[in-house]
């Protein structure tokens, strides 16, 4: 399944943000129709898994906001929702 136009703007946003970070992005709005904020196109609620050096030494809360602040645009431009694992890559482990 090709990447929604979305998801390749959040990858790109996040690559900026977070020099070296392995990505991962999946599209989770079909299992929200009909919840709020879920868009009749969908690409409004998403999993990031985020492996990037630069979390080390931030803490979990800390973590997403960056993550929320780089994303901001696409907040503003219907993303709902996103469920996050942002690790570094010692926390991710051998093979991540």
């Amino acid at each position: 399944m090709p990447m929604t136009l979305r998801a390749d703007r959040i990858r790109d946003l996040l690559s900026n943000a977070f020099a070296s970070a392995e990505i991962v992005i999946q599209d989770d709005s079909h299992r929200h129709a009909g919840h709020a904020g879920a868009a009749p196109g969908g690409q409004t609620h998403y999993t990031v898994q985020v492996v990037s050096p630069a979390f080390a030494g931030m803490n979990r809360v800390a973590r997403s906001r960056a993550v929320h602040q780089a994303l901001e645009a696409e907040f503003g431009s219907g993303l709902h929702a996103l469920s996050l694992r942002l690790l570094t890559p010692d926390e991710a482990g051998p093979g991540h």
